[in-house]
């Protein structure tokens, strides 16, 4: 498979084979058996001989977001969090259990059970809980830390140029997208809405929704102070339903309306 990236968090598991593969920007797995993960936007590639045994399990938003277990996964499991994941090793004696967690869930997905996902999430539960346990044993405490620490940085920088370009007057959107959500943002990065607000108001002192409400009314100010655009343009451009919604935002962040500060800036 050449180099691709996905959009998903996964957790794999080597269980014996030879080839080759890379994960993000790591290839040197250990001998024996391991287990990995994978963030969203990684580039992944492999090139694995037939005699590769595992499993490969990829969680999708949606999966992620209807379920009441996971649904906070990140906190739960931060190390899923960790662009340059090191592979983990299993002791043989622990090597039977989590292989047996990955066939339950493959068999589950095989079935037609109507309430097979709610298995599916519990032993994904399961599974997780095993792998930090692995992780905790494994990876020292400090460079644990410096790497959730430098994941989330990674978010903050990915959500600030989100909002940024999703604002660009030629940004290809879908229709209805609020971009004044932090869902919408959340959605595009993979990660739930809490857990982006969260890390966003720790790394940066001021919550998701106030990054996204200081860049509309930084635009707001420009767009009133560079350009002739009316009112009602400025508003559509900026994604607001009615320039009423707009001029009761602007006012409500400037304690000025939206011509009373073009007046200003302009004489």
């Amino acid at each position: 498979m050449p180099p691709f990236r996905h959009e998903f968090y996964a957790i794999a598991i080597k269980a014996g084979g030879d080839g080759k593969a890379i994960s993000g920007e790591f290839s040197d797995f250990p001998d024996g058996s391991t287990v990995f993960f994978n963030t969203p936007f990684q580039v992944l590639s492999w090139e694995i001989k037939p005699n590769w045994k595992g499993y490969y399990i990829i969680f999708s938003q949606d999966f992620l977001a209807q379920s009441h277990i996971l649904s906070d996964m990140l906190r739960l499991f931060p190390f899923l969090k960790i662009d340059k994941s090191i592979p983990l090793t299993i002791p043989k004696s622990e090597l039977p259990d989590i292989l047996t967690i990955y066939e339950k869930i493959w068999q589950e997905y095989k079935g037609d059970e109507g309430d097979k996902f709610h298995l599916i999430e519990a032993q994904v539960f399961l599974l997780l809980t095993q792998v930090r346990r692995l992780f905790e044993k494994q990876i020292d405490e400090k460079i644990a830390e410096i790497s959730l620490k430098a994941a989330d940085l990674k978010l903050l920088s990915r959500y600030q140029t989100l909002i940024q370009t999703s604002f660009y007057p030629n940004a290809n959107l879908e229709t209805f997208s609020n971009l004044h959500s932090t869902s919408f943002y959340a959605q595009k990065l993979n990660v739930h809405p809490n857990h982006l607000n969260a890390v966003v108001k720790s790394v940066s002192g001021i919550t998701a929704l106030n990054h996204i409400h200081n860049h509309i009314l930084s635009l707001a100010k420009s767009y009133l102070a560079q350009t002739d655009w009316s009112v009602k343009e400025i508003a559509y451009a900026l994604h607001f339903e009615s320039p009423n919604n707009f001029s009761s935002f602007f006012k409500r962040n400037t304690q000025m309306t939206p011509m009373a500060y073009r007046e200003e800036v302009n004489l």
